[in-house]
C-alpha cells in the first residue's frame, strides 16, 4: 500500500516569498512608460517657430532654448506647440508645448526668433495730414524683432493714407503712425445697400460719421431711421443680414 502525499500548509515567511516573487514576474511583464525625448520637443518647437514667421520672410533663424532637465515626461502622442495669447512670433518668445494623451502635462520653452525682412522708413519729412506716395517710401532690411511694432513690410500698406503724425526722414513707417482715407464722410449722400438670403435693397440715406473701408458708418435714411454697416469704396454702406 502506497502511502499517501501530505501536503503541509505554507507558513508566514512561504507566504511573502511568493508573492515577492509574483511581484517581480508582474513587474518584469508590465511595459515601462516612455519619457518624452527632450530634442524632439525642441525641433517641435524650432518647426512651429519657423512656419509662424515664414510669412514675413524666407530669412528665418530660430534659436530653442533647453528643455529643463529636472521633467521627467511620459511620451506625448501628439504633442501641441502654441504661443501665448497676445505674443509676436519673432524676437524672444515663450513657446508652450501641451499633452493630452496619454498622460496630460504641460512645458515651456525660450526661443529666439530673427526674422529678416524688408521694412519701410520715410524717404523724408513727412508731416502731419499728409497723403503717402511711394516717392516717400524708402526701403530697407533688418532684423524686425528689433523695430517697433506694426512696422511697414510692404509699401501697400502705406501708400493712400494719411500721417497722423509729423515725423523726419528716416523714421521707421508704422501702422499705427497712419490713418486710412474716408470712403464715407459725415453729411454725404450714401447708398445703404442690404444683402440677405435670395434678396437684396437699396436705399438712400445721409452719412452721420466719417468711416474709413471696412468701417463702421451711420447714416439716416428718409424715413429718419438710422443704420449701421460697412463702408465701402464709392459712398457705399453695406449691410448683411
Amino acid at each position: 500500500m502506497k502511502a499517501a502525499k501530505i501536503f503541509s500548509k505554507p507558513n508566514r515567511k512561504q507566504v511573502l516569498a511568493l508573492s515577492l516573487m509574483s511581484l517581480a514576474c508582474l513587474s518584469q511583464a508590465a511595459p515601462i512608460s516612455q519619457v518624452q525625448d527632450a530634442a524632439q520637443l525642441r525641433q517641435i518647437a524650432l518647426d512651429f517657430l519657423t512656419l509662424q514667421a515664414s510669412g514675413l520672410s524666407n530669412d528665418v533663424q530660430v534659436t530653442v532654448g533647453e528643455v529643463d532637465k529636472r521633467l521627467n515626461l511620459q511620451a506625448c502622442d501628439n504633442p501641441n506647440p502654441y504661443l501665448l495669447p497676445g505674443s509676436k512670433p519673432w524676437g524672444k518668445v515663450t513657446l508652450a508645448i501641451r499633452c493630452t494623451a496619454p498622460a496630460p502635462w504641460l512645458v515651456y520653452l525660450q526661443a529666439n526668433v530673427q526674422v529678416t525682412a524688408d521694412y519701410y522708413v520715410a524717404a523724408n519729412a513727412l508731416t502731419h495730414g499728409q497723403v503717402i506716395s511711394l516717392s516717400d517710401l524708402s526701403k530697407q532690411r533688418g532684423d524686425i524683432a528689433k523695430l517697433p511694432a506694426g512696422v511697414i513690410t510692404a509699401p501697400e500698406q502705406a501708400i493712400g493714407k494719411t500721417m497722423q503724425v509729423s515725423m523726419a526722414s528716416g523714421g521707421v513707417m508704422r501702422l499705427d503712425a497712419l490713418k486710412s482715407p474716408a470712403v464715407v464722410q459725415q453729411g454725404q449722400s450714401v447708398r445703404v445697400i442690404s444683402n440677405g438670403p435670395g434678396f437684396q435693397v437699396t436705399t438712400d440715406a445721409i452719412a452721420l460719421n466719417n468711416a474709413a473701408d471696412g468701417q463702421i458708418a451711420k447714416a439716416k435714411t428718409s424715413s429718419g431711421q438710422t443704420i449701421s454697416g460697412v463702408a465701402k469704396n464709392g459712398g457705399i454702406i453695406e449691410i448683411v443680414y
